[in-house]
This record gives C-alpha cells, sequence and structure tokens, in this order.
C-alpha cells in the first residue's frame, strides 16, 4: 500500500539567520531507497510563525491525507538530536519571526498538561543511534514555534482523517557547509541527510506494521 509522508522544517528566525531544516528538508525530498519506493514524500518548510502553522498545517493535511509526519526543527543549545516524545501546552511570549506572540500561556487553555507524540519513539531513536550520530529522547520540545507544532500535529493526529503518526526530531546546528572539516567532529548537513533518509524508512516501516 502507498504511503504518503509529510516532511517539515522552519525557515529562519531571530537568532538563527541559518535553519538547516528547511535545506535537510528539501534534500529528503529527493531521497530514493527500495523501502520509499512506494512512499509519496511531501516536503514543506514552515514560516517560522504561529500564523503560518495554524494556516499550513490543516491545509497541508486535508489536501496531502499523510499517513505520517515527519517533521525537524532547529534547536541551536544542544549538541545531540532528540526525540521529542510529548507536546507541553504551554507558550513563551516570545514573538516569532513576524514578530507576532500569541501573548497567553497555554496553546490550549482548558486541555491537558501535555500530549504524547504518536510515533515510535524509541525505535526512532535506535535507528538514529545505527546512522553513529548521538541521540537522546526528550520530554520537553520548548516553548516556541516547534512545542506548538508537536502540539498541533499531536492534536491533529487524534481527529478523524489525521496522521497516524506525528514524529518530531530537534538537530543542533551544523555549519553550512556539507562536509566535515578533518580536524572538527561536528554534524553536517549530509550527516542530518544521512539521518533523516534512516528515519524516513523506519517511518515507513511503522505505517506498515
Amino acid at each position: 500500500m502507498a504511503l504518503t509522508i509529510l516532511v517539515t522544517g522552519f525557515g529562519p528566525f531571530p537568532g538563527a539567520p541559518f535553519n538547516p531544516t528547511g535545506p535537510l528538508v528539501m534534500r529528503l525530498a529527493r531521497v530514493r531507497r527500495p523501502v520509499l519506493a512506494r512512499a509519496k514524500i511531501v516536503p514543506h518548510i514552515f514560516q517560522t510563525s504561529y500564523a503560518s502553522i495554524d494556516r499550513d498545517l490543516p491545509e497541508l493535511i486535508a489536501r496531502h491525507r499523510p499517513d505520517a509526519l515527519l517533521m525537524f526543527g532547529l534547536a541551536p543549545r544542544t549538541r545531540t538530536l532528540r526525540i521529542e516524545t510529548r507536546a507541553r501546552n504551554t507558550l513563551a511570549l516570545l514573538p516569532d519571526a513576524s514578530g507576532a506572540s500569541l501573548k497567553r500561556g497555554a496553546i490550549a487553555p482548558g486541555r491537558p498538561a501535555a500530549l504524547a507524540m504518536p510515533a515510535p519513539a524509541r525505535r526512532l531513536l535506535a535507528a538514529i543511534r545505527a546512522t553513529g550520530v548521538p541521540a537522546v529522547l526528550s520530554r520537553d520540545a520548548g516553548h516556541y514555534l516547534c512545542n506548538y507544532l508537536c502540539w498541533r500535529a499531536a492534536d491533529a493526529a487524534t481527529k478523524k482523517g489525521g496522521p497516524r503518526l506525528a514524529a518530531f526530531v530537534h538537530v543542533p546546528n551544523i555549519p553550512r557547509g556539507a562536509r566535515r572539516p578533518a580536524k572538527r567532529r561536528k554534524l553536517t548537513l549530509d550527516d542530518l541527510t544521512c539521518v533523516g533518509s534512516t528515519l524516513l524508512a523506519t517511518v515507513t516501516s511503522a505505517c506498515h506494521d
């Protein structure tokens, strides 16, 4: 059975003029692996704003009816990949890239304090570590746009017509170039592409289970 996987990243935001998740997503849209032969990969890069998520995510789900969401976000201060296991019902007052903030403390007042991400987190963790890239499970996606998207995606998965699986992976900052300098062990876009390709294959297998 053919699957549709919506793969998303973000554009730049205040303090991060280069967001590697944008070029990562465009690379993953071109990945060719046998396990993905019957998978349709739909790439999307969100503008780093609340309005963009609220507008684009429901429209993308309605148009493409994805079986799974594989989402990436930048965590500039982390050194490892982080698989988010829950979305917190909380908001920071920090403005987004458009200068807007939601001016409230909760994403959805009156709803639970957190929603579990509907994804096989430990399976994804093992897949990343098998590539040699360090990764951990995380219970805190922050208070900003990444956590906001996690919440919206997890909530969408509970509704009729929503995705069966929604995974979010935070990635560290990387150099703009793809290749790693010989004397410095730091993740590059090539590393992230290898990880992303492996995650696509893992998500595809999980959807078939």
